[in-house]
């Protein structure tokens, strides 16, 4: 896609700002705390990231430890954690750049549409670290479609819906889902814009490899234009 179809897309979410949240919290007393899953973070050793139970619970005792009400961060973040899950890896070069954010929290946390638009998609990616329950959005602003993807959800939340179905600003959507419907991770949120979905429904890489990052970069803004947190 062109580079000023990016340019515009930044320029009319700039302007359009504030969105919806898409979760709840009052930014007067809540905080959100930033996560480091790279290789900078040396508290996360093999033996959790092996360990889908101790690695959800090292998640909850971070927040915890932080008061923190959702851990944050992620995009264009080169993640070791992806190692875990050969869903990642491939012959030639394995995928561990970010393309979202994720917003870590408890399993159960209401999602919301930040925004007016339609499903495009949904499906449920079940295996051992993929997007699980996945719902993805389109919309358009000013003229010019784009998406957003919601991944790690509860499959319960993929009841019932019908692609093109309109779906309100402030509208709620889905939950965060379990490890066992969440591709095996410690519950969150992957929230990611992307703008051409390349033909692909219920599903687009939130991970690529670091050799593709101008690429998919260039398709994926910056998720905080919508978020601003």
């Amino acid at each position: 896609m062109p580079a000023f179809f990016f340019t515009m897309l930044t320029e009319i979410l700039q302007r359009h700002q504030p969105f919806q949240p898409v979760v709840l919290f009052d930014p007067a007393k809540d905080h959100l705390q930033s996560m480091d899953f790279t290789a900078a973070n040396t508290d996360l050793t093999p033996d959790i990231l092996d360990d889908e139970l101790r690695f959800s619970d090292y998640v909850t005792q971070f927040l915890a430890r932080h008061n923190a009400a959702f851990g944050i961060g992620g995009y264009g973040e080169h993640r070791t954690i992806y190692a875990r899950s050969a869903h990642f890896d491939t012959e030639s070069e394995p995928r561990r750049l970010h393309l979202g954010i994720d917003i870590w929290g408890p399993v159960g946390t209401p999602v919301y549409a930040p925004l007016n638009g339609w499903i495009h998609s949904f499906q449920f990616n079940n295996q051992m670290g993929d997007y699980g329950a996945t719902i993805i959005l389109k919309h358009v602003l000013d003229g010019v479609p784009f998406h957003t993807l919601y991944g790690h959800l509860s499959v319960a939340d993929l009841e019932g819906l019908k692609v093109d179905a309109p779906v309100a600003a402030g509208q709620m959507i889905a939950h965060f889902g379990p490890l066992k419907e969440n591709g095996h991770w410690p519950p969150h949120l992957h929230f990611q814009l992307i703008m051409d979905m390349e033909g692909k429904a219920g599903d687009y890489p939130g991970v690529c490899r670091y050799s593709e990052r101008a690429k998919y970069l260039a398709n994926c803004p910056d998720p905080n234009l919508i978020l601003a947190f």
